[in-house]
């Protein structure tokens, strides 16, 4: 990481930056994120506007929202690829038409047939955190607002860490979890109508996993819970009911309102945060409004 990086990560109070091609501010008032003002498109970025955009990023926390930006599927794909190689998501049925790597997330039905996962981000989670190279980050982008809710909230699990009571703190150091994918699904799936079986094969790409329950970010330095409601199931080496008990108390203290930004969409968004530092959570929003969203998810590395 370069010095600038590294400055710009250090800082408690990230300046803003200016460039020829966008603005990045802080959202006000928030325990994280900044906003990217100008970018319409990503055509012609050069490699030192991709060092910037991920160095605000990195200063801001895992989270930039893009305003107004006017992204193509194809230009939502290559511009999530100047930040490392695409992951594909396992549920391929809802997967945008020639673009594997963008997932639908739509509460829409054409046909007698939902377009996209209409319950996704149903509870916390990090994208990804079910496989063996969790994701380094999501960029989600509208396509289709409700008039109502469809709100999307994001947590900073760096700050949940650093402010961990030290009794926690002693538990889970050193320790391992469990995340899969699995689990989550079969939970969600006995409460909502969106979610079909799993293939056999589905389910094979899909092995659980275990990471640390505290990682260090590979940019940054920094320490971040890495555990979550979504896809974490258990960590090993405890009792089932400590476990259990531990597991509630890290994830309590990680959305406490403090800890919290909560994205009202506004049309043109797109976000771009980062699932080694961050969980997110979508409420959704009443069925008789449309929402639809595209989501790339870029592959990050093994947590350590």
């Amino acid at each position: 990481m370069s010095d600038a990086v590294v400055a710009a990560v250090v800082a408690t109070d990230a300046p803003a930056v200016h460039t020829a091609r966008f603005h990045i501010r802080r959202l006000p008032d928030a325990p994280l994120g900044a906003e990217v003002l100008g970018l319409r498109d990503a055509a012609d970025l050069s490699d030192a506007d991709i060092a910037a955009i991920r160095q605000a990023w990195l200063a801001h926390d895992g989270l930039l929202v893009f305003r107004d930006v006017e992204f193509t599927p194809q230009a939502h794909v290559a511009f999530s690829r100047r930040f490392g190689p695409q992951q594909v998501h396992v549920l391929n049925q809802f997967h945008l038409s020639g673009y594997p790597e963008i997932l639908v997330v739509s509460n829409v039905v054409e046909n007698g047939k939902p377009i996209g996962l209409g319950d996704a981000g149903r509870d916390w989670h990090s994208d990804l955190s079910y496989k063996p190279l969790p994701s380094l980050g999501s960029m989600l982008l509208t396509r289709e607002l409700p008039e109502e809710g469809g709100d999307t909230l994001f947590a900073n699990m760096v700050r949940a860490y650093e402010t961990l009571p030290a009794d926690l703190k002693r538990i889970i150091e050193g320790r391992r979890a469990v995340h899969s994918y699995v689990y989550r699904y079969e939970r969600l799936r006995a409460l909502s109508t969106w979610r079909p079986p799993l293939t056999q094969a589905q389910r094979d790409a899909v092995p659980p996993v275990d990471h640390p329950v505290v990682r260090t970010h590979p940019e940054t330095g920094k320490r971040a819970l890495f555990a979550n409601e979504g896809f974490t199931s258990h960590i090993l080496g405890l009792p089932e009911d400590e476990s259990t008990s531990v597991l509630e108390q890290l994830f309590a203290h990680s959305v406490r309102a403090d800890n919290v930004y909560t994205h009202q969409w506004r049309p043109g968004d797109m976000l771009f945060w980062d699932n080694r530092s961050t969980i997110h959570f979508a409420p959704g929003c009443p069925d008789k409004y449309r929402r639809t969203l595209h989501r790339t998810t870029i592959e990050g590395d093994v947590p350590v």
